[in-house]
């Protein structure tokens, strides 16, 4: 019974493996199938709407068959020819080429041969360290789903991406309101694989899976002496993974995949450092985590709270004094300056405009006000972001953690890397908003933290185990609900993946706004929206990656203020698009001798996604400055 269950369980893998991955092969050789073009074809049943090659039957009739095979010798002959007679049915009805069913079969042996290598590697493996290998295929499972998810979901590129993706053909030594780390990533990537969303978004799984690693590899040291070390580091690095927030950076190639990964990277160093007990730290180590900590202010400035939080663990605890008057820990912050340089270089050679960009993000000039609203918005997205059983459990176990009086000093840090910046960012609350993933990063110790106590002993006798199933059960599925929001119907409003659709739709629309208009005016025209957001959508999404630009007419400043205005285009016409505000700015007026409006709408499931409103513009005569709102 045993046997047969993993067969079935070798089948399921392979066939899904399979079945996915011809899907996206069906889409790379685009042959359209024979009773498509092909006349006089009889069909016994429907023709069916995707490509031909492969059959997508014969891969997984084959799949199935190879992987059962391996376990069930017996079986072989009746199985493969069950497969046969499978991609058979596929020619003789119709709907596949002979050439269709064969590459199927191949590549179903191939899908199967490759579980079935797997299997064999982790049996093997998983007597000798189980936990390492469950966390192991589970990476590799979550990283090509993800994969998988970026080719086929409903996702296009966030406006934050685009926007990144706009500054990685612009390369820097910083931007307006981030470091540069984000565009030298980007332009790596799309540099080798083309400007797709799969490009862009390339890395982005690459970081959630290490930074599982890294907590499995810092986790297990931290905890080496404990019976349960390794259980304890598994539970710590699948947190990550199993919640929205974290599980959606491993999607979006946004600032913050790349920054967890370099504070987490950081704060295993810095343990490391301060943690030798041969008497004399290792030098080379403190060098690597100013490295680190100095990829990560490139990344996202919240990164200097780890010279804080470092601190506050050396200042409360005595026996961590003496690095204080140790030269290691300025070494390490000298270096991680130097890392940052480019940024200050630039901001000297562009006015400080980060400063005072941060400066209007942190509302100083507002003075000190409290918000309660903002307040309880902030703590009920971490409900949301963690999902709320397991926010509980793991604040819950990261403040006893740190109050267990037989915790090993070292142990203590964690503490320090967490409380601080999540306390900041809900104090913070009182004064404005604060966005949901900027205290993101403080989860990664608490997660540790959580899991240290968590498995303690006594601790589940205390809270009870269903409790625990529940709040990791509705955090993976809350987690699987966010990647297909369509399975409970949310409106838009409240779908925050909706702000990730319907910008390949308005790229479409525009192009062929564009070539309507070039080929009737007989002179090119440029793109301009009044949202940097657009802009960037826009550029990326028109077929031909056009220059666009963002017209000031009294708002933030942006990046496109730093490459200049659109003033030097004096006499061309203009493709101006809109968001929310549909009507022409009065404003823009003056600019153009004349304009026409189209409405442009995009449905989904036969709802209104979003509006655009799209503005022929003729004679263009410039625009004057207006003073920015803010930074």
């Amino acid at each position: 019974r045993k046997k047969g269950m993993l067969a079935i369980l070798l089948c399921f893998i392979a066939v899904g493996i399979g079945d996915a991955s011809s899907n996206l092969l069906k889409h790379l050789f685009e042959i359209p199938r024979p009773c498509h073009v092909l006349e006089g074809v009889r069909l016994l049943g429907g023709c069916g709407g995707s490509f031909s090659m492969p059959s997508n039957h014969a891969v997984n009739a084959f799949s199935a068959a190879a992987a059962f095979s391996y376990l069930f010798r017996r079986a072989a002959l009746p199985m493969f020819v069950l497969a046969i007679l499978v991609a058979f049915s596929r020619v003789y009805i119709g709907v596949h080429y002979p050439s269709d069913v064969f590459a199927g079969a191949l590549w179903g042996f191939l899908t199967a041969g490759i579980v079935i290598l797997m299997y064999r590697w982790s049996s093997d493996r998983f007597r000798k360290s189980p936990y390492s290998t469950i966390l192991f295929l589970s990476l590799i499972a979550l990283t090509l789903f993800r994969y998988y998810y970026i080719l086929t979901g409903p996702l296009d590129l966030s406006p934050d991406e685009a926007v990144y993706w706009t500054w990685s053909k612009k390369l820097d030594l910083s931007y307006y309101s981030k470091g540069p780390a984000i565009a030298w990533l980007i332009a790596a990537s799309t540099w080798i694989m083309g400007d797709s969303v799969f490009a862009v978004r390339f890395l982005a799984p690459v970081f959630l899976a290490l930074i599982s690693l890294v907590i499995y590899k810092f986790s297990l040291e931290l905890f080496d002496k404990d019976n349960d070390a390794e259980k304890k580091a598994l539970l710590a690095a699948l947190m990550p993974q199993a919640t929205p927030l974290f599980s959606s950076s491993g999607l979006i190639m946004t600032i913050d995949p790349p920054f967890i990964f370099f504070w987490t990277l950081s704060i295993y160093l810095f343990f490391k450092a301060v943690s030798r007990t041969e008497g004399k730290s290792k030098i080379w180590v403190w060098i690597l985590l100013g490295i680190s900590i100095g990829l990560g202010l490139l990344t996202k400035y919240i990164m200097a709270f780890f010279y804080i939080c470092g601190s506050l663990f050396f200042l409360f605890h005595k026996e961590e004094r003496r690095w204080f008057r140790k030269k290691e820990p300025y070494i390490a912050l000298l270096l991680s300056l130097a890392v940052f340089s480019p940024v200050i270089i630039w901001n000297m050679d562009h006015g400080w405009v980060t400063l005072k960009h941060e400066e209007g993000h942190a509302m100083l000039s507002e003075g000190f006000r409290v918000s309660a609203k903002e307040f309880f918005n902030f703590l009920g997205s971490q409900f949301g972001v963690i999902t709320p059983l397991l926010f509980f459990l793991v604040i819950d176990g990261g403040i006893r953690n740190y109050f267990t009086g037989r915790l090993p000093q070292v142990r203590r840090l964690l503490f320090w890397f967490w409380a601080p910046v999540l306390g900041f960012f809900l104090l913070k609350s009182l004064q404005g908003k604060v966005q949901a993933n900027w205290a993101m990063c403080a989860y990664i110790t608490a997660f540790i933290a959580s899991a240290d106590h968590m498995l303690g002993k006594g601790y589940i006798k205390k809270i009870s185990k269903p409790f625990l199933i529940a709040a990791f059960s509705l955090a993976i599925i809350v987690t699987a609900v966010a990647h297909y929001p369509s399975i409970i119907n949310l409106p838009f409003k409240m779908d925050p993946s909706s702000r990730l659709r319907g910008w390949e739709e308005l790229g479409t629309k525009m192009d062929k706004v564009y070539s309507d208009m070039t080929a009737s005016r007989g002179k090119d025209v440029f793109i301009f929206s009044d949202k940097y957001q657009v802009s960037s959508e826009l550029a990326f999404y028109m077929s031909k990656k056009p220059v666009t630009y963002c017209v000031n007419l009294g708002r933030r400043m942006n990046q496109y203020d730093i490459w200049g205005n659109m003033n030097g285009l004096v006499g061309y016409d203009a493709i101006f698009v809109r968001m929310d505000a549909l009507s022409f700015p009065d404003k823009l007026k003056s600019a153009f001798d004349r304009y026409e409006k189209e409405t442009f709408t995009v449905y989904e499931s036969g709802k209104v996604l979003r509006v655009y409103a799209i503005f022929k513009c003729y004679g263009f005569k410039g625009v004057p400055f207006y003073e920015f709102e803010g930074y």
